[in-house]
This record gives structure tokens, C-alpha cells and sequence, in this order.
């Protein structure tokens, strides 16, 4: 052996394959930096999806406030009557279902607050549940807020602890349907929601005071409207034609003396009655006899019907189902008689 020669295999590569390697590695990095720079926007982003949505409904809320249609985010000027409203956080037992005064879809959860605009509505609040909560009044439609100003009682960083409470009042600015929730993220989709329809305006569904249901000469227009009594298939949510998405326990609006026929039709496996109230939760404030059927003589799965009546005094009227307990559930629209 010469003094020059390695006794180990010495392994070398090649211009060309090198070449081919570091066109690779090049390739991955503009690949890579056109995913990251294509977006940018998500990458840099502060605010998760949740706080960009609040961000959208506080621009929506404004707008509207500033144009004048809709509820307003702001508190009004008391000019009107007090009304008390006693509410309980309550959670189910596998806590699966939230809701005040009951869980959600129980007898009794989530009362409706009926108000005229200038009314002042004294909530009292308690946390009878085992959950930490926080208490709102807000005009979004989803979400934990925003608050109206001066309707909070604690906040989802400081919430309410079981056994604690609290007393908040709220005077609505304008006619429209706002909301009392818990501000706490996840429980207003659990159940933690009421209606506070505020009347007094001038259009639609909030523009109406309560119906005091006093008659009216028939002035010989005539309505027709068909309704069908909906149950889901866990029976824990009713309504009419549907039970809570789009399309469920439509409005009705009439005039005061208009003849009013109601086709009423049963496809649920659940016994149901019909009746137009003047409150939701006393199944037996009917009034101008429209009604079909009662709770002692229901429509059984399949059967169908109808009722004719003259509206009478203008107003915010119930069409419910008028079996105790199936109003709370759902089975709860407006029925709107204008002059």
C-alpha cells in the first residue's frame, strides 16, 4: 500500500445533484412564505373570532342607534310605570341546560318582560345555580353583549358566585326586542335568555302596547293564516312551524275588526290546544273566543282545525298553545292588531 492511498471509502457528490438539493430547499421556503404572507391577516390577528363578532355588533348597534330604527344600546328617560321582574340563574342537574327561574325548555325558564318605552324594569337577580354567572340586558341577538350601560350585575371576569345577587333596573329609549342573558361566554346558548319586548314605538311587533282584548265592530276585511303545532324529536323543544329556526311562531299583524280565520293543524306526537291571550304565561286569558280546543279536550297527533273571530282593541296579543307548560317551551308568536 502507498503512503497516499485511505484504506475507508470516501463518499463525494456531485455539482448537479447539489444543485438539485438546494432547488428543494428553496422551493419549501417560497411555498412556506407564500402560505404565511397569503395570511397575514389571521396570523397577526388580536382578537379571536368571538371579539371580532362583539366588534361587529357594537358598529351594528350603533348605526342603528344612530338612525333611529331598532332598540336602542342606551338607557332612557323613566316617564312610565315600574315593573319587577324576579329571575334565578339555574343550571340542570348534568348541567347541559341553563336558564333563569329553570333550565331551558322547562315550565317557567326564561319569562318574557312585556314594556313600554320610558318604563322602568327592576330586575333582582340571584345565583341559584352551582355555576359562576353575570347578569345583562343587551339588544344583540347572540353573543354575550354588549351590555346597555347600568344593566350589569357582576361581569364574566368578576361573575356572580352561587348563593350571590343583585339589583339592577333598565329603562328602555325605544321600541324593539332586546334581551336579558347571561354575559358569561356559552351560557346564553345554553338557555340563559329572555325577551324584553318593548312597545310605544311606531312600526311593527315593538310599536304595540299589551292587548287589554276589548271588542271591535268587524269591519269586513278578511285574514287567514295556518299554523302547525311543531315538536322536536327529543321533545324538548316546541313551537309552531318549526321549533327555533327561521320561520318559527311567525308574526301575525291584523287590524282591529278584521274577521280572522286560523287554520290550526297537529303533525306532532304531542297533544295541543290553540288560543290568542293577553298573557302568555295564563293559558286561560283567551280572548274574543279564539280558540280551538282546550287542555281538557286537546287535538291529538293528527288532527286539525280552525277558528274565526273578530280582532278586537288594538294591541300586543299571544297565540300560544294553551296546554299548561307547552307556551313556556315555545309554542309562544305575536299576534299584532293595529287600528
Amino acid at each position: 500500500m502507498s503512503h497516499n492511498e485511505h484504506p475507508d471509502t470516501i463518499y463525494r457528490t456531485t455539482p448537479r445533484r447539489l444543485g438539485k438539493m438546494l432547488a428543494i430547499i428553496i422551493g419549501i421556503q417560497v411555498v412556506g412564505a407564500v402560505i404565511f404572507f397569503g395570511n397575514y391577516d389571521y396570523w397577526n390577528s388580536y382578537l379571536p373570532n368571538a371579539g371580532k363578532l362583539q366588534e361587529q355588533q357594537m358598529e351594528q348597534q350603533a348605526a342603528a342607534s344612530s338612525s333611529g330604527s331598532g332598540p336602542s344600546s342606551t338607557q332612557g328617560t323613566f316617564t312610565g310605570k315600574e315593573i319587577d321582574v324576579s329571575l334565578k340563574f339555574v343550571e340542570s342537574p348534568d348541567f347541559s341546560k341553563y336558564g333563569f327561574n329553570a333550565p331551558k325548555g322547562s315550565a317557567g325558564s326564561d319569562p318574557e318582560v312585556d314594556a313600554n318605552v320610558g318604563d322602568k324594569i327592576v330586575f333582582t337577580v340571584t345565583n341559584g345555580g352551582k355555576s359562576f354567572h353575570a347578569f345583562a340586558v343587551t339588544a344583540s341577538t347572540s353573543g354575550p353583549g354588549p351590555a346597555i350601560n347600568g344593566t350589569t350585575i357582576g361581569t364574566a371576569d368578576s361573575p356572580l358566585k352561587p348563593g350571590q345577587g343583585g339589583t339592577v333596573s333598565f329603562i328602555p329609549a325605544s321600541a324593539g326586542t332586546y334581551y336579558y342573558i347571561c354575559a358569561v361566554p356559552g351560557h346564553r346558548e345554553l338557555g340563559m335568555e329572555g325577551q324584553i319586548v318593548v312597545g310605544g314605538g311606531a312600526n311593527g311587533t315593538s310599536g304595540m302596547a299589551a292587548g287589554t282584548g276589548g271588542t271591535a265592530a268587524p269591519n269586513g276585511q278578511k285574514d287567514s293564516y295556518s299554523l302547525a303545532f311543531e315538536v322536536s324529536s327529543d321533545f324538548s323543544k316546541y313551537g309552531f312551524n318549526g321549533t327555533g329556526g327561521a320561520g318559527t311562531n311567525p308574526d301575525i299583524t291584523v287590524h282591529s275588526g278584521d274577521t280572522v280565520t286560523i287554520n290550526v293543524s297537529n303533525p306532532s306526537k304531542v297533544f295541543h290546544a290553540f288560543g290568542i291571550v293577553t298573557d302568555p304565561n295564563d293559558p286561560s286569558s283567551v280572548v274574543w273566543n279564539a280558540s280551538y280546543k282546550t287542555a281538557d279536550s286537546p287535538m291529538k297527533p293528527g288532527d286539525s282545525g280552525s277558528v274565526t273571530f273578530v280582532a278586537g282593541t288594538p294591541g300586543l296579543y299571544h297565540y300560544i298553545c294553551t296546554v299548561p307548560g307547552h307556551a313556556a317551551l315555545g309554542m309562544d308568536g305575536h299576534f299584532i292588531v293595529e287600528k
